[in-house]
C-alpha cells in the first residue's frame, strides 16, 4: 500500500519536487501570527499608489475598456515605455516589435528563461540574488550556477569572476542591479567587463532593472545601452517598486524581436494580457507620476542613510547600498547563522528581517532589512535589533 507521501510524489513532476519553497514565507507566516511586530521582511513600497494613477484606473472601468488588450499591451502604454526608456535610461525600442507588457517584472522573466534555454542549459546567476531567479530557471529546464560576492567588494561582480564560470553549456548571465537583496549598483565602466564577455562567449544577458528609479548616488546605467549590448540584452522591468504599484502586478520586459516574439507566444498561451485597467494606471503614472516617483525616492533614501548610520553605530559592518531600499548588513561577528539570528530576532524582539542564506550561499552571515517603512519603525527596529546584540 502506498504512502500519502508516495502518493503526491508520483503526481509531482520531479523538476517541481526538487525547487525548494521561497525561504521568504517561512518568516511572513511566523510573523503574521505574532503581535507588536516590526516588518523589515517585506520587498515592497510603504507607499499608497499615487491617487491620479488610480483614477485613471477607475476611469478606464467606467469608460467600459474591461476586454482582453492586445496580447502585447496596449499599444499606447507600449509607446509610453518607449518614451520613458529613452528619456529616462538612453536605450531605444519599437512599441510594436520589442516591448511586451507582462504581469509583473517576475512573469517576464519566466517567460524569458522559458523561450530561450533547452534543457541542461547553464545561467549565470550573481549572488546574493532575488529568490525567484534560480528555481525560474530550473523550470525552464536550466542550471543555475551561481557567481558569488562579497561585502568586502561591495557586493560588486568581476568579469573575472563571471569568465571562471563560463562552461560550454552557457547560454545566459542574469544580472540585477540596483540589486536585491544588497542594494549594490554598478556604473558603466564596471560593466563594460561583463558586456565584453557577452560578445566572446555568445551569450544573452537578462538584466533586472526593476529598482533602475531608486539609485541615489547616481543616474542608473542600463545594461542594454552599452555598445552593442542591445541585442544580446532581455531587460526586465516593471511598475511595481519604483511606482509603488506591487498590488497591481505590472511589469515589462524588451527584447529583440526575435526573441520577443518567442515570449510573446508564451506569453499569449499562457496569461493571454496583462490586466487592461491596470494597464491604464501605468500609463497615467509615466505620463505624469515622476513627480511622484521622485518624492518616494528621496524618502528612501533618507531611510538608507540612518538605516546605514545606525547599523554601524550598534556594530554592524553594513556596505552602503547604492539603490532599492534594502540594507544587507553582516551578523558574523554574533557566532549566529542568518536563519538562527533572524529567529532569534523575530522571537525574542518582535522585528521581523530575511535571512541572507535564502538569497543564495553568498548570503550566508547577513540579513535583509527593508528600510520601506516609517522612521519611526526604523528608529524602534534598531533599538530592538540593538538589544538583541547586547544579549549576544
Amino acid at each position: 500500500m502506498m504512502t500519502s507521501q508516495t502518493t503526491t510524489n508520483g503526481r509531482l513532476s520531479k523538476r517541481v519536487q526538487e525547487i525548494k519553497p521561497s525561504g521568504i514565507r517561512r518568516f511572513f507566516d511566523l510573523a503574521s501570527k505574532m503581535e507588536n511586530i516590526i516588518s523589515l521582511g517585506v520587498g515592497e513600497p510603504d507607499f499608497v499608489t499615487p491617487w491620479n494613477v488610480r483614477e485613471a484606473s477607475i476611469s478606464s472601468l467606467e469608460r467600459g475598456f474591461t476586454a482582453y488588450s492586445a496580447n502585447a499591451g496596449i499599444i499606447e502604454l507600449r509607446r509610453e515605455i518607449a518614451a520613458y526608456m529613452d528619456r529616462r535610461f538612453s536605450v531605444q525600442y519599437d512599441p510594436e516589435q520589442e516591448i511586451l507588457v507582462t504581469v509583473g517584472a517576475s512573469e517576464a522573466i519566466d517567460i524569458g528563461m522559458r523561450a530561450i534555454l533547452d534543457e541542461g542549459d547553464e545561467v549565470i546567476i550573481v549572488e546574493p540574488s532575488f529568490v525567484s531567479y534560480a528555481p525560474l530557471v530550473q523550470m525552464a529546464g536550466g542550471v543555475p550556477v551561481a557567481v558569488g560576492t562579497k561585502i568586502e567588494d561591495d557586493f560588486k561582480v568581476s568579469a573575472e569572476q563571471i569568465e571562471a564560470a563560463i562552461t560550454p553549456k552557457t547560454k545566459v548571465i542574469m544580472l540585477s542591479f540596483p540589486n536585491n537583496p544588497t542594494g549594490t549598483t554598478m556604473n558603466a565602466a564596471e560593466m563594460h567587463g561583463i558586456a565584453a564577455l557577452a560578445e566572446r562567449y555568445d551569450l544573452l544577458v537578462f538584466s533586472d532593472e526593476i529598482y533602475a528609479e531608486l539609485s541615489y548616488d547616481a543616474d542608473h546605467v542600463s545594461f542594454a545601452s552599452l555598445a552593442g549590448m542591445k541585442e544580446r540584452t532581455i531587460l526586465i522591468s516593471g511598475f511595481s517598486k519604483a511606482f509603488a504599484m506591487t498590488g497591481w502586478r505590472l511589469g515589462f520586459v524588451l527584447a529583440p524581436p526575435d526573441l520577443l516574439a518567442a515570449m510573446l507566444k508564451i506569453h499569449q498561451y499562457s496569461l493571454m494580457c496583462a490586466p487592461t485597467m491596470a494597464q491604464y494606471g501605468a500609463l497615467e503614472a509615466l505620463q505624469s507620476g515622476m513627480d511622484d516617483v521622485e518624492r518616494m525616492k528621496q524618502s528612501y533614501k533618507q531611510r538608507r542613510n540612518f538605516v546605514v548610520k545606525s547599523f554601524a553605530e550598534i556594530g554592524l559592518e553594513c556596505h552602503i547600498p547604492g539603490g532599492a531600499f534594502y540594507a544587507f548588513p553582516s551578523i558574523a561577528s554574533t557566532g549566529l547563522s542568518s536563519e538562527q539570528f533572524a529567529e532569534k530576532l523575530l522571537l525574542e524582539e518582535r522585528v521581523a528581517v530575511v535571512p541572507g542564506h535564502v538569497f543564495g550561499e553568498g548570503g550566508e552571515g547577513h540579513i535583509r532589512c527593508s528600510y520601506a517603512t516609517s522612521m519611526e519603525n526604523l528608529e524602534q527596529a534598531v533599538k530592538r535589533i540593538n538589544r538583541l546584540l547586547e544579549r549576544l
